[in-house]
């Protein structure tokens, strides 16, 4: 059986036909609409800083060649996840951001009733109208706080999701012309990618693989000299927090599961993982985050793994 390395990098290289390829360009900037999905190929429903859909090759070309089960507990917009979908036999999906999860399953369980409501939004789409829906923070119907979550994230400023100490979502409109609020396509392509698949609030330390399993970890970065967005949700990525992450992946490589993790390339990572049990790949990928479009240049994170 074909692994999931090589399926994937089939389809990056256009080897399933043309109907079945992948846009691998990044999302994150401040500029028109991106490539929509075919509606067969699954791509991320909300733009994400950190997003990477501009390094599905690196990480494809470091993926183990067999796993079992997929477990990704930071998911956000989850692309290696939707890139990978139709070869991962199981999966679980994790993360702290509540509203993230709720959105992922609205459209597990209700994308019709979501796309309803998105087409609302995209009829009533004005400054105006964007500020008030900011403001209104205390949306209890899940397929609102879906809908919310999704409208603010593709017409906010380079698609962040940034909050406040208080959970507040708290970035400024972006200057779309013709945002898409309403991706009919692909919210069924990706509502046909999450039909059998675990999705959980939880923190990454508390998931648990077994033996033969496979986890990939997009943790908040280490700051850089750049800015870092660490702040999806009310709490921090700490120091602290990449060395808890550090200790759990020796925890869990102890028990025969193959783990991926992706970080900044920064003094504290390296020394963090300088053990012989992990192997640090160099790569270089585009970054689209910064106010000043002229220091939007490619960077180098690193893709560690234990394998």
């Amino acid at each position: 059986m074909e692994s999931s390395k090589k399926y994937v990098q089939k389809r990056l290289n256009g080897g399933a036909g043309n109907d079945d390829s992948v846009d691998v360009n990044c999302v994150e900037d401040d500029v028109d609409d991106e490539v929509v999905s075919n509606g067969n190929v699954p791509i991320p429903f909300v733009k994400w800083a950190g997003g990477k859909r501009c390094l599905i090759k690196e990480l494809t070309s470091h993926l183990p060649e067999q796993f079992e089960t997929y477990y990704e507990p930071f998911v956000g917009g989850g692309a290696l996840f939707f890139a990978l979908n139709k070869k991962i036999k199981n999966a679980c999906l994790s993360d702290i951001n509540f509203e993230l999860i709720i959105t992922y399953k609205a459209i597990q369980k209700e994308p019709e009733k979501l796309l309803s409501l998105l087409k609302k939004y995209k009829e009533n789409h004005s400054k105006d109208h964007y500020y008030k829906t900011r403001q209104s923070h205390n949306k209890s119907n899940p397929l609102e706080v879906a809908a919310r979550l999704i409208y603010l994230n593709r017409t906010c400023y380079n698609g962040l999701y940034r909050v406040n100490k208080l959970g507040q979502f708290n970035v400024p409109m972006g200057t779309y012309k013709n945002p898409t609020i309403a991706n009919e396509a692909n919210i069924i392509a990706c509502n046909n990618a999450l039909k059998n698949v675990k999705i959980e609030m939880r923190s990454f330390d508390t998931i648990r693989p077994k033996a033969g399993d496979f986890v990939y970890f997009d943790p908040p970065y280490h700051p850089t000299d750049e800015i870092s967005f660490t702040s999806y949700t009310k709490l921090d990525f700490t120091e602290k927090d990449q060395a808890n992450l550090r200790d759990f992946a020796l925890s869990i490589h102890k028990k025969g599961i193959k783990l991926m993790i992706s970080n900044s390339k920064t003094r504290f990572i390296r020394d963090l993982y300088k053990s012989s049990i992990f192997k640090i790949h160099v790569v270089e990928a585009p970054r689209f985050v910064n106010c000043k479009k002229d220091k939007r240049n490619p960077v180098e994170e690193v893709i560690i793994t234990n394998y």
